[in-house]
């Protein structure tokens, strides 16, 4: 599934030494392999130990791991949302990605020059926040103009529409973003969707920190947190200088020796890579043969046809059932054969809710 999320930041933060990071295959696991679709696009492996197990279990002739796109964003200058600098640029890759990924400097460091002269991440938040914020006033403004006559004439829905958007326009205009307005899920559908609004995405805030910080963070990682704390976002704590340590060392068994010294259990990058996998709502089910193990990504809430559609649209056509072992069962009973013998392989119509981590055969016909 092509879904995407976008770094982004001011310049000097550490989102390009992040993203070159994420970019080395070698950061996540040992023999994942990593491609770029254009220069600032890489296709990265979502670590997952259950496809080392199941590795271990089937013996398949390869392993084929699940994949997240992640994007490096153009950079941005106060004045974006009218255009200045890269603005036009920076608002368009934004658009067209699922979520963000939002790099905020958190270390102090004489060497690093920051760009308004001072480490304040709340404000550098603050600088990109009000970009995008008026670039979704001028679409909610237009929806407005449109909406308001219709309004007039006692239509409930276009007046429910209005007092929706003015709710939201002063949401806006008090400087929060879309995503911490109040509004059920299905008016959100109903009368947001159209708007493509840029802060209501999805948003992970990455405190890139000094060595010493990565784990209980500093003065700056609490004044995010305190800033971003009516916002439903996520917040990880990252040291882009340790990562791109991580990121050139030959062996997996180095890197986690590196790792095991900073009290660490695992790459900043990993986790990085898991929650946006979380952040978009994916989930993962699994293939599992002697040609091949394999790990297919899915939209949380999807059936059993349209996860097998997935893998090919005929599957979905002509789907029949789909033979489902949970992965827990699988490893306690070591193969396909012993959860059949044991009762735990279910067979499962067109109903079936696909959970994280199930291991799934198609039966289908075209």
């Amino acid at each position: 599934m092509a879904l995407q999320a976008g770094i982004v930041g001011l310049p000097n933060v550490g989102k390009s030494t992040l993203f070159n990071a994420l970019s080395n295959a070698k950061a996540q696991a040992a023999n994942f392999p990593f491609c770029t679709i254009e220069p600032n696009v890489g296709v990265i492996t979502v670590p997952d130990s259950r496809l080392i197990e199941l590795e271990r279990l089937v013996k398949p002739q390869k392993v084929v791991p699940t994949t997240v796109e992640i994007v490096d964003i153009a950079g941005l200058v106060k004045g974006a949302s009218k255009g200045e600098g890269l603005g036009n640029q920076f608002l368009g890759n934004i658009r067209n990605t699922d979520a963000i990924i939002h790099v905020l400097r958190c270390f102090d460091d004489d060497n690093v020059i920051h760009v308004d002269g001072k480490v304040d991440p709340v404000s550098d938040k603050e600088i990109i926040d009000i970009e995008l914020q008026l670039k979704d006033l001028e679409g909610v403004d237009r929806k407005i103009s449109k909406i308001e006559k219709q309004s007039k004439t006692g239509d409930k829905d276009a007046v429910r529409a209005y007092e929706v958007l003015t709710a939201l326009k002063a949401h806006l205009e008090a400087g929060k973003n879309a995503r911490g307005f109040d509004i059920s899920p299905e008016e959100k559908e109903k009368f947001l969707k159209d708007l493509a609004l840029l802060t209501i995405k999805p948003v992970i805030y990455v405190c890139n920190v000094d060595e010493a910080s990565v784990v209980k963070g500093n003065k700056h990682t609490e004044a995010v947190k305190n800033a971003i704390k009516d916002e439903n976002a996520e917040i990880l704590l990252v040291s882009a200088a340790i990562e791109s340590e991580i990121a050139v060392m030959e062996s997996f068994e180095d890197r986690q020796l590196f790792l095991e010294d900073l009290g660490l259990s695992e790459s900043g990058v990993a986790r990085l890579i898991r929650s946006t996998y979380h952040l978009l709502h994916l989930i993962t089910y699994f293939t599992a043969g002697v040609q091949e193990v394999k790990a297919w990504t899915i939209t949380k809430g999807m059936l059993a046809p349209q996860a097998a559609g997935v893998i090919h649209s005929d599957f979905e056509k002509g789907f029949i059932r789909a033979e489902v072992i949970r992965y827990a069962d699988f490893v306690k009973y070591g193969s396909e054969a012993a959860c059949r013998d044991n009762g735990k392989l279910a067979v499962q119509g067109k109903d079936y809710l696909v959970e994280d981590g199930d291991i799934m055969h198609f039966r289908f016909n075209v």
